[in-house]
């Protein structure tokens, strides 16, 4: 059974071709222009996407090309002693990816890639989403620790034509979170059409380190796609190898103008199913956080890795270079963006040689073993043996405990890459395969690469909130089709 006939019939097992339906389908939008503009998002998907060997692709655009975007800022709609109201619509488009073609896509305002939320810690934000979709969609604050009625639960949806706020206390130290869809049996598509958007949390001890911050401090969402001849965004679950454009903020391997200064750059890999190796040219990059925040200190770094929902952060230093000097930010499979060097600049930042001191690890009281596996026999992407099930609690965990989590990708036979994420918390990673993790892994994390045949141990505290929270691989397709379970923290044990 090749690879791809066993991704379909997997999805059809989990759910039946209703489920696989629902996966695959972004439904049309409330009013005329966007319904057909949603509908075009689609295509003809309902069934199980777009066959991607099909499709006649666009050409490729020239590397560097095109310019970098920043997302924009949101703006908060009331701002209190406290806290901050923030409204945004979820909603179909017609944007422009490569040049020259119009693609129609989902998005939060309607951007490919979603407005930037500023918070800080402290100070809590309400987020007011209106879906102005025919079907229903939901919000996860990826990284944040929320209650569990705020944390966008796979089943916990927002109706066609309904508002529904969320609300973020913003506990945590400074780190850089994203936003996205995680409706269940949607959100790989979700995703994949624009329902993607960055959250930062700031604080006074980030901001006393005084790294490279205002317009000098980058926030850069990385994914792929397969784009056709017509501008449409082809989705097909069953071919995530084919997606061969890289974008970086919505615009394909484009060009960013940078002064002969340092640059704090705020990576995240919002692919569905790409791995990105992500090295520069020439100079050096220091990697400075990942997915929960800051290193203790800073590594310097000839290569970043980035499975699906991970985040790094990165300063790079142009000032070593002359101004005229092109720096190209490479991935395995070609050139991800090129920095351009342009102009000079005075630069009061710097990178300390201590950054945010890691607390000592609380004992734990628990281990647990987590296995992640297709199943042939099941034809079904699994979590100890099951596919996910709503109404199943997979693991109690009381609150205040600290726990251990021993997660095993035994994906052997099928060489399939997997990573894990938990809702709620942020973890430390122990070791992989019985060794200490490399420095760039130490710091908190939330979501963790697990190739074929290996085994992490994470550590997490779950305290402060009660109630139901997922976790799953973050390869959005192998979630979608059950790679996905649920934890509960109680009180005591029941």
């Amino acid at each position: 059974m090749d690879r791809r006939r066993m991704l379909t019939l997997g999805g059809l097992a989990v759910g039946g071709a209703a489920a696989l339906s629902s996966a695959v389908s972004v439904s049309a939008a409330l009013r005329g222009d966007d319904r057909a503009a949603e509908h075009h998002a689609h295509g003809d998907s309902g069934s199980g996407g777009t066959d991607a060997q099909a499709v006649t692709p666009a050409p490729p655009v020239e590397p560097f090309s095109v310019a970098m975007p920043v997302p924009p800022v949101l703006r908060p709609t009331y701002v209190g002693a406290t806290s901050d109201l923030y409204q945004i619509p979820v909603r179909a488009a017609t944007v422009e990816i490569l040049p020259g073609l119009a693609t129609p896509v989902v998005g939060y305002n309607g951007q490919f890639v979603g407005p930037t939320i500023k918070a800080r810690k402290g100070r809590s934000v309400a987020l007011q989403v209106t879906n102005q979709l025919t079907k229903p969609t939901n919000v996860h604050l990826h990284g944040g620790f929320t209650p569990a009625a705020h944390d966008g639960h796979p089943m916990d949806s927002i109706a066609p034509g309904v508002t529904r706020t969320y609300a973020y206390p913003n506990l945590q130290h400074a780190a850089t979170l994203w936003y996205h869809d995680h409706s269940h049996h949607a959100e790989a598509e979700h995703i994949y059409r624009g329902l993607h958007g960055f959250y930062l949390i700031e604080d006074d001890a980030e901001k006393a380190l005084r790294l490279p911050s205002g317009q000098y401090d980058i926030p850069i969402l990385l994914r792929d796609a397969l784009i056709g001849a017509d501008g449409s965004l082809v989705f097909d679950p069953t071919d995530g190898e084919n997606r061969p454009t890289i974008l970086a903020n919505g615009k394909p391997q484009p060009y960013l103008r940078v002064a002969a200064r340092r640059y704090r750059f705020r990576l995240l890999n919002a692919s569905l199913h790409r791995i990105f190796r992500l090295r520069l040219d020439r100079g050096q990059m220091i990697q400075i956080g990942s997915d929960g925040g800051l290193l203790p200190a800073p590594v310097p770094v000839s290569e970043v890795k980035l499975t699906p929902g991970e985040r790094v952060e990165v300063v790079i230093d142009f000032g070593t270079q002359p101004v005229g000097t092109r720096v190209v930010l490479e991935n395995t499979s070609g050139p991800v963006i090129g920095f351009d060097v342009t102009s000079t600049a005075t630069d009061d930042s710097r990178v300390p040689d201590q950054l945010i001191p890691l607390p000592a690890l609380p004992t734990p009281t628990v281990t647990r073993d987590v296995a992640l596996s297709f199943d042939p026999s099941k034809l079904a992407f699994t979590i100890n043996g099951k596919t996910y099930d709503a109404t199943r609690v997979d693991a109690q965990v009381v609150n205040g405990t600290t726990e251990i989590w021993r997660v095993t990708n035994r994906d052997t036979a099928f060489g399939i890459d997997h990573n894990f994420h938990l809702h709620l918390v942020q973890f430390r990673l122990l070791d992989r395969d019985g060794v200490p993790p490399t420095p760039g892994e130490a710091g908190w994390k939330d979501t963790v690469h697990i190739p074929p045949g290996s085994t992490v141990r994470v550590q997490a505290t779950f305290a402060g909130f009660t109630g139901k929270y997922a976790f799953h691989c973050h390869f959005p397709e192998h979630s979608s089709f059950g790679m996905m379970a649920q934890f509960e923290v109680v009180n005591q044990t029941r």
